[in-house]
């Protein structure tokens, strides 16, 4: 006789944007495009990891629900939460991982201008962040982080707020970081200035580990030649400021317009 298995309930919540500001919106919709978009890549570790954007004009911020995949999130899902932590609007009633929003919240608290916070454990950057030199400079996607990127040092599963002064410490001025024997985290002053930051990172590190995978002696440029990247690629007014988002949002709405409901 065959087994009968209890379905799964069904992920289900109310649609928030006649709740919400337009500002809010966007920002809803944007930080789950951005979700949409790591399980695009093949960045996600099931139900774990978090991205969190600050709503304009407001202390609030908007995090995944607890217990959902990154290719189900969509803007209405998002959980709202102040700096604390603590829940202001939850759609789904799963609420949050309040201890995933640890390192999240001491950036977003002494970086303000930092409005999006992405962390991640990929097999690329976890390998990187395993290795005592970290990111190397063999490849121009490496290079654009020249002198621009933290370390920072294991301490255990992220449960202790003690850590947070030194993750910030070793954010110092940058947008990425390394968490040695972890992930990564990228962050910027919009979602798509900080997923900019994490694409070229994950690729880096990806490359990394492949260059070194193959067993031959490895070319590394020197200062001056990854710093004369560094600043081409972070130089005002690049075109693709303004033209990677949009061509990205089109990849989605092509996959899956679900994540803007």
């Amino acid at each position: 006789m065959q087994q009968q298995h209890e379905r799964v309930p069904e992920f289900a919540y109310p649609q928030v944007r006649e709740q919400v500001s337009a500002e809010e919106w966007q920002a809803r919709v944007d930080l789950a495009m951005a979700y949409r978009l790591a399980a695009y890549y093949r960045w996600t570790d099931q139900i774990y990891n978090h991205f969190t954007a600050k709503i304009p004009g407001t202390s609030h911020f908007l995090i995944n629900p607890y217990g959902v995949l990154f290719e189900e999130v969509t803007a209405s899902c998002l959980v709202k939460i102040d700096l604390d932590g603590n829940t202001i609007l939850d759609p789904s009633g799963l609420g949050c991982n309040a201890a995933g929003f640890l390192i999240h919240s001491c950036v977003h608290r002494a970086r303000p201008e930092l409005t999006c916070v992405l962390h991640t454990h990929t097999a690329s950057n976890m390998a990187v962040s395993a290795q005592k030199r970290g990111l190397l400079m063999i490849t121009q996607h490496a290079m654009r982080f020249h002198k621009r990127i933290g370390y920072h040092d294991y301490e255990g599963v992220a449960l202790d707020f003690s850590e947070q002064d030194r993750l910030v410490r070793d954010l110092g001025p940058h947008k990425v970081m390394i968490l040695r024997n972890h992930g990564a985290l990228a962050a910027g002053t919009t979602i798509r200035d900080a997923f900019e930051q994490l694409y070229y990172l994950e690729r880096a590190c990806e490359a990394q580990v492949r260059a070194q995978a193959g067993g031959a002696e490895l070319i590394e440029c020197d200062g001056e030649v990854a710093e004369k990247v560094a600043l081409a690629l972070d130089r005002p007014g690049r075109t693709a400021y303004d033209t990677d988002w949009p061509a990205l949002r089109r990849l989605m709405d092509r996959i899956d317009p679900s994540y803007a409901q």
